[in-house]
């Protein structure tokens, strides 16, 4: 199904509503079957899903809302938050908006419910994707972004593993010398 010009928007305006130094975005991430919006990474670990609904009927539709992020949220033009505001979860996020947004109700923290690793591994085979589109287009600056975030996001899953090697030592150590 094709986007919506306002979908269209609504994105543009979170990738600029999230930008920041550290925090890696990307649309339409793919975890297992289902699909984020927009996901967002930070350099903490800090994993945050958005669900963009551009209508009444798309809000309340019986598609899947992919919530699984530590923080989760809602990306809805003002005319929509104000039909269905009653009807958000008290930990789900909102942003509103439409060619800029701001946030109007903080996300309360959840625990992930997918692990950390499926999560990286989920966003750099999308931010890759994204990168190969750009390739085709031959819009250098924009690959050269994207293989850097890519960098990155391998780069923490190195670290991670690291970090649960040695974590899986230490609770084996403590175990047999208990």
């Amino acid at each position: 199904m094709a986007k919506t010009s306002t979908t269209k928007e609504l994105e543009k305006a979170l990738s600029v509503a999230t930008s920041k130094i550290g925090t890696f975005g990307c649309c339409e991430v793919t975890i297992g079957d289902e699909r984020v919006d927009y996901m967002t990474v930070d350099a903490k670990g800090i994993w945050r899903c958005f669900e963009i609904k551009c209508s009444v009927s798309d809000f309340y539709s019986k598609a899947k809302k992919t919530f699984i992020g530590h923080y989760n949220y809602f990306v809805l033009t003002e005319e929509l938050y104000e039909k269905v505001k009653v009807d958000i979860p008290k930990h789900i996020g909102v942003y509103v908006g439409e060619k800029h947004i701001w946030c109007v109700k903080k996300a309360r923290k959840q625990s992930l419910k997918v692990e950390n690793e499926i999560l990286t591994i989920s966003m750099i085979r999308s931010l890759a994707r994204d990168a190969n589109k750009l390739y085709i287009s031959g819009n250098d600056a924009a690959i050269n972004n994207y293989k850097r975030t890519i960098s990155q996001q391998v780069e923490e899953i190195r670290r991670l593993k690291n970090d649960l090697y040695y974590a899986n030592l230490e609770l084996t150590f403590a175990r047999r010398h208990g």
